[in-house]
């Protein structure tokens, strides 16, 4: 192939506002109605396209859509899609100073998924053989956004995903007064046994004081690791809690560049990682956080966009365990996750990242393209 057929000729950008089946509710997060999705198509010259995306959950998808469509989108019509690294870096020190990790991350999450299903349609290989091929399944949990629910109702939820065959659950927690929380993390171990795994996410809404007298009341039913129990900037404030309570760390949602997640494994003593494509730069993003966690010893686990992560973590030998997410992303994509009899998530075996979005469903939910 020569090097003028990858060329960039087009960018397309897409704004939608997908609404969720019901209210979902987190402790610091509040409502969510609904979550916004971005999408970027990559057009080259031979007239094959690649579609990266990124995700919000409910808030800020006006601006970085305008990020893609006004500083990414002419900045890399002529440049070769082939050029993922190159691409990559220039994006970051282009908006470095005036958005250094948050918006910023996420429009470069959208153009750098779109290179990379550029190459691994190129390769006419899955993401997952092209990230590291280490396997084509992952351990997963179902991770609810539950805390607006009633204990009836948190249970019921919980059933429905062993129901589906998920061996693995994720709460909310984070409730005015923890001794509800406390007694739901009772409900639902007593509901799944003691053969399943069990975490907890406060969503960073507890002090460091609140978050180890709530893990110190949990301890005993057998928690796999207490996620974003304080604000994810007070690196310390997690390592205080973590040399107080028995339960393992995890944190990664809210680390938007590589330099925040070297200080977290620096000084927050995480025992488990969670980056998302969505908001780290992309796959590029993606891979670099998941050399340093095997670096250090560091389960990589996921956060949100299963319908992508499921391969960039199958794809790794130190892989933990993908967040099944309660956006679904996946109802409106051809390829929606799947579980193997072993509760086991299976990468798409398709050639590109994976993530085909079905228009005809999506489309009802447009609100601007560019």
């Amino acid at each position: 192939m020569s090097d003028l057929a990858n060329i960039i000729q087009q960018v397309k950008v897409e704004y939608y506002q997908v609404p969720l089946s019901e209210v979902l509710t987190d402790a610091k997060h509040g409502d969510h109605t609904h979550f916004e999705l971005i999408v970027c198509r990559v057009i080259c010259a031979d007239g094959q396209e690649g579609v990266g995306y990124t995700y919000t959950g409910g808030k800020g998808g006006r601006a970085i859509y305008s990020l893609l469509v006004d500083e990414y989108k002419p900045m890399i019509i002529g440049k070769s899609a082939a050029d993922i690294e190159g691409i990559w870096d220039e994006m970051e020190w282009h908006l470095h100073y005036v958005g250094r990790g948050g918006l910023v991350s996420f429009a470069m999450s959208a153009v750098d998924i779109a290179l990379w299903d550029i190459r691994c349609k190129r390769e006419n290989l899955p993401l997952w053989k092209v990230a590291g091929g280490a396997n084509n399944t992952t351990a997963c949990y179902a991770g609810g956004i539950d805390l607006n629910f009633s204990q009836e109702k948190l249970l019921k939820n919980i059933q429905g995903y062993l129901d589906r065959g998920f061996n693995a659950v994720k709460i909310k927690v984070g409730k005015d007064n923890y001794q509800e929380d406390v007694e739901r993390v009772a409900a639902v171990r007593e509901l799944i046994g003691q053969d399943k795994v069990f975490m907890v996410d406060a969503n960073y809404s507890l002090s460091v004081e609140q978050a180890i007298t709530f893990g110190k009341a949990i301890e005993q039913y057998d928690i796999t690791w207490f996620e974003e129990p304080t604000i994810p900037d007070d690196y310390l404030g997690f390592a205080q809690i973590a040399d107080n309570i028995n339960i393992p760390l995890a944190m990664g949602e809210n680390l938007h560049t590589l330099h925040e997640f070297g200080y977290a494994i620096a000084q927050a003593k995480l025992s488990y990682l969670q980056p998302d494509a969505s908001n780290i730069g992309g796959i590029t993003g993606f891979l670099r956080v998941a050399k340093v966690a095997k670096e250090n010893n560091l389960p990589l686990c996921s956060h949100g966009m299963h319908e992508l992560h499921v391969s960039l973590l199958a794809s790794q030998p130190h892989a933990g365990y993908l967040e099944v997410h309660s956006f679904p992303i996946d109802e409106y994509t051809k390829h929606p996750l799947q579980l193997d009899e072993n509760g086991r998530a299976i990468a798409p075996n398709v050639a590109g990242t994976g993530v085909v979005f079905d228009d005809a469903l999506l489309g009802q939910y447009l609100i601007k393209q560019s």
